[in-house]
């Protein structure tokens, strides 16, 4: 049926337009506390949840100051209120109501002005710094990315209580799967199950990144609505985004109502700035979790992703050792025979392993050389024609990576090879036609556990009531053909590691062909001068025969002709050490592998490594030499990340709250721990990820580390002050 493209309010939408539902702007709460949005700098409440005056046992609450409402509400927040309540509420323990009571308050700024206050029964709180540094040392102890989910969804049972805890993955199409989960014996196992994307809409997906931990007290619960409903600040709904009380929009209720929960607090894990997947806990009655509970939830979350990327960088950088060994072979067979094909099928797993592919094939210079399960030869110069032909497509990148784990559902024309090559990824080797390094997988025919139909959507009908139990929950089975076991990023970025390999040791090897075989220049020079590598080649002399557009890109947009590499020295920041290393290299035969800094150019100060290497003939004959040159840019940013997150970490530590001695010790204990597993993981990014992601993936590590301190002392202090 056609899908309207209107945006519905909160609570109007139907299971046709569901993914745009405003759930931020609920404009009311669940009824366990309350609600009161108060304009600064007088602190009246200008809108409240309408259980707040028998919540807080008066007559009125909107119009009145918050001071006049009893208790020290008005008195605790005030030190607060010059923080970054925009970015991340601030819970501390206070009194109001008339008589008295002790509540837990909650704090934040939404973004359309003025100041939320959220009260919450205070119950008796209890230590549990000891129950999470334990739990920090299990969860930064697992080898695994299984047994960490296992060991968390354990955690997670043993200090939060709920009857069901799951660990849930999204895949590449926002699909949802249970990797671990620990759970009452009785209950039926969803361990395995996938959920569709369409059940997390992705205005839901971006609050869980914004709002860490959401409580759901009691599914069955009635709403309380807020009054008046629009803010007198602005005349627009309140953004609740951030809200501990917020409702659950009607339709994730329902949903929840038919799998029987009754109660959730559901934690996000964010791994390199992206919501990797979910800790889920559900239990089958209500079930109230205190704010000490919620907040060790979220240190403990943020813990576990700091060890996902730690673990997925690691196993990056055992498949980089893998990829290091192979150009090294390569590198060896260029100098001992003059070729390096031969070399890189020699000992095939050393290409399939890194990637886990069954079969590749190598199509270089008019030869097919193969490995493993492939194609016929004829086919597979048929998939390098049809990759042809999608280079030349308007805006297609020439250099990129063509990865599918379903080729023949991509290209019909090639259903005869799925049984083999269902899954393909490819890699351009140089911008001549018909030169790739192919990797295969074999079509994986499996059946697929969903819980529920994953097509469900809009057939079910528009009515949230119409969303069987039976038709949403209950286990789903698909059949799954002309598909492979999909790519992994880190798949992927081991074929770009090897494919660039290759492609750099192809580029070498045709440099130096250049000047021992001047019969090929003409076909050669093309594919060098075409290379996005920089490089330069010159005779024994130092008279430069080519330098390629990639290298002329580097200097003065207009510059005079380069007859020799001595004059190079120019162009550098440091030409009296460029020319000592190219007089060492043309006199002594000795190669140069360094480091220049050119002047000028598109991107002025621009860092570069050189390999310098002399072309020598038999009988030690020099007939010339050959400089190829790769960008460092990547590489210095990188270093610079890596010296600024150490610098960041160290200085993270230091409380901001005034804590008392015994509080202090317990910060500084749990704070250790946090700093070590942060810096463990650091270290294992900046070994396993490349130069470009590694200062994001560090930067992710800081702010996952600052935010675990931050809830530690928050929680260690909000400890300390509800004791006094």
């Amino acid at each position: 049926m056609p899908v309207s493209l209107t945006t519905p309010a909160f609570g109007h939408a139907t299971l046709a337009d569901c993914e745009r539902e405003q759930i931020h702007l609920a404009g009311s709460i669940q009824p366990h506390g309350i609600l009161l949005a108060v304009k600064e700098p007088d602190n009246i409440v200008i809108q409240a949840s309408t259980n707040a005056a028998a919540f807080l046992n008066t007559s009125s609450v909107v119009g009145r100051p918050l001071r006049d409402l009893g208790g020290d509400v008005a008195l605790q927040i005030l030190p607060h209120l010059n923080g970054p309540l925009h970015l991340a509420p601030m819970t501390l323990r206070c009194t109001a109501g008339s008589p008295p009571r002790r509540v837990d308050c909650t704090i934040h700024r939404p973004s359309n002005g003025g100041l939320i206050v959220e009260l919450e029964p205070a119950t008796r709180t209890t230590n549990i710094a000891p129950a999470l540094d334990g739990a920090f040392h299990r969860i930064t102890s697992a080898s695994s990315l299984l047994g960490l989910c296992d060991e968390t969804a354990t955690i997670f049972r043993e200090i939060a209580g709920y009857d069901r805890v799951m660990v849930y993955r999204f895949d590449e199409e926002g699909h949802g799967e249970v990797l671990s989960e620990r759970r009452r014996p009785d209950l039926e196992a969803f361990l395995g199950n996938r959920y569709p994307a369409s059940d997390i809409p992705q205005i839901a997906r971006r609050l869980y990144e914004r709002n860490r931990v959401r409580l759901l007290v009691d599914v069955n619960y009635m709403p309380v609505p807020l009054q008046p409903r629009i803010s007198p600040l602005n005349g627009r709904d309140l953004d609740m985004s951030l809200s501990c009380l917020r409702s659950m929009s009607p339709i994730h209720q329902k949903y929840l109502q038919n799998m029987g929960v009754g109660a959730t607090l559901v934690c996000s894990l964010m791994v390199s700035g992206r919501l990797w997947g979910l800790i889920a806990c559900h239990h089958y009655e209500p079930r109230f979790v205190p704010f000490d509970i919620r907040a060790a939830g979220e240190a403990l979350a943020e813990t576990c992703a700091i060890r996902i990327a730690a673990l997925e960088s690691f196993a990056q950088s055992q498949s980089e050792l893998v990829v290091r060994r192979l150009e090294q072979r390569l590198v060896e067979a260029v100098s001992r025979d003059g070729e390096w094909q031969a070399a890189l099928f020699d000992g095939s797993q050393s290409l399939l392993q890194p990637l886990g592919a069954s079969g590749a094939a190598l199509l270089f210079e008019g030869q097919v050389t193969t490995a493993g399960d492939v194609p016929s030869t004829q086919r597979i110069r048929d998939l390098a024609a049809w990759l042809d032909r999608r280079r030349q497509t308007p805006g297609a990148a020439p250099e990129e990576l063509t990865a599918t784990s379903s080729l023949t559902l991509d290209e019909p024309s090639f259903a005869d090879i799925r049984a083999i090559a269902s899954g393909l990824i490819a890699a351009p080797l140089s911008a001549s036609e018909g030169e790739y390094l192919l990797w295969f997988r074999p079509e994986q025919i499996r059946t697929l556990t969903w819980g529920g139909d994953p097509l469900k959507a809009v057939i079910i009908g528009d009515d949230p009531s119409d969303l069987s139990p039976r038709r949403s929950f209950a286990k789903w089975h698909q059949l799954v053909e002309g598909k492979s076991e999909p790519w992994s990023a880190a798949e992927l970025a081991s074929a770009r590691a090897v494919s660039e390999t290759v492609a750099d040791v192809a580029l070498q090897l045709r440099s130096v062909r250049m000047v021992i075989a001047q019969d090929q220049l003409a076909t050669i020079s093309a594919q060098v001068l075409r290379s996005e590598q920089p490089v330069i080649i010159a005779d024994v002399e130092g008279r430069i025969l080519l330098m390629n557009e990639a290298f002329e890109q580097q200097l003065r947009a207009s510059h005079p002709h380069i007859p020799h590499l001595r004059d190079l020295g120019s162009y550098c920041t440091a030409p009296a050490e460029f020319r000592a290393n190219l007089d060492d290299l043309m006199r002594n035969k000795r190669s140069w592998r360094g480091e220049l800094t050119l002047t000028g150019g598109t991107s002025p100060q621009r860092p570069l490594m050189v390999r310098a290497d002399p072309v020598i003939a038999p009988h030690d004959r020099v007939l010339g030499f050959v400089l190829i040159f790769s960008d460092l840019t990547e590489r210095k940013t990188a270093e610079a990340a890596r010296a600024r997150f150490q610098e960041e970490i160290d200085g993270a530590r230091r409380p901001s709250l005034r804590l008392d001695q015994s509080a202090s010790l317990i910060y500084k204990e749990l704070a250790a721990s946090t700093v070590e597993n942060a810096q463990l993981a650091a270290l294992e990014v900046t070994h396993g990820a490349q130069a470009g992601s590694m200062p994001e993936m560090l930067e992710s590590i800081r702010n996952s580390t600052a935010r675990t301190l931050e809830i530690l002392e928050h929680l260690v202090w909000y400890r300390s002050q509800s004791e006094e």
